[in-house]
């Protein structure tokens, strides 16, 4: 059994894969956990999945630094293995020309390998998660930047901040593009003009690469704005684990 780890600043997406994933568990990533606290959180998800805390192999592709020895530490005390770590396309035989290459986050080498397997070239991938991010990959098969957007829900956090008699709301699509109420005003706003953002971006990123790039969401608030984003091709929720299950199988005979 093979466990990916994506490890974001909001969520840890953990994924077991035996040639299928077996279970897939989000977590919120919390600085302040140990390695023994993990385990007993994802000895409970083991336990109800009728899986168990053990591991032939063990990737993280992590974008939070101050979590990552706790996740090493867990891999070798919990699971009796040494987690290998995705940090640069270089390793994975992913050619970057973003600038500079490192600052390229282990997630977004993870999407960009998946989505070259699974969809072919040129590809965006796009991850809906803390901040929206555009990966995007060439004809030639290059890594060549893309685009962030604040996430849907940091824009929200940060509206009620500044208003504060403004509702919290659901993200569910909208009736009218006229909202009769504040909350129906807010779901409008927030829903059609973050889908109208991601679409803007979206055709112009498909026009830059030539106009023929398939478009792939990912990311956990994919499925709520997927079928508002006409751009949008399909969705693969599992999109970073499976490009971290790449990324292992091309490390490890390198080692």
């Amino acid at each position: 059994m093979l466990w990916a780890i994506d490890v974001g600043n909001t969520h840890t997406v953990v994924g077991l894969n035996n040639g299928s994933w077996a279970a897939v568990w989000r977590l919120e990533t919390h600085s302040g956990d140990t390695e023994d606290q993990l385990a007993a959180t994802l000895g409970q998800l083991c336990q109800a999945t009728g899986t168990e805390l053990k591991a032939d192999a063990v990737i993280i592709g992590s974008v939070v630094p101050s979590v990552e020895a706790t996740w090493k530490h867990f891999g070798e005390k919990w699971l009796r293995q040494r987690p290998v770590f995705l940090e640069n396309g270089a390793q994975v035989g992913l050619e970057v020309t973003y600038e500079p290459p490192l600052a390229v986050g282990a997630d977004r080498i993870a999407n960009a390998l998946a989505a070259i397997d699974q969809y072919g070239t040129p590809v965006v991938a796009v991850d809906f998660g803390t901040a929206t991010t555009f990966d995007t990959v060439d004809a030639g098969g290059r890594y060549v930047g893309g685009a962030i957007l604040p996430g849907v829900l940091v824009s929200m956090e940060a509206l009620s901040q500044r208003a504060a008699r403004l509702p919290s709301i659901s993200l569910v699509e909208p009736k009218t593009a006229i909202g009769r109420n504040t909350v129906d005003a807010l779901r409008s706003g927030v829903m059609l003009g973050y889908a109208g953002a991601v679409d803007a971006l979206g055709r112009q990123i498909r026009e830059e690469l030539g106009g023929k790039a398939t478009l792939v969401a990912t990311g956990g608030l994919a499925g709520a704005f997927s079928g508002l984003c006409k751009e949008i091709d399909t969705v693969n929720p599992n999109l970073t684990l499976e490009g971290l299950l790449l990324a292992h199988r091309r490390i490890v005979p390198a080692l």
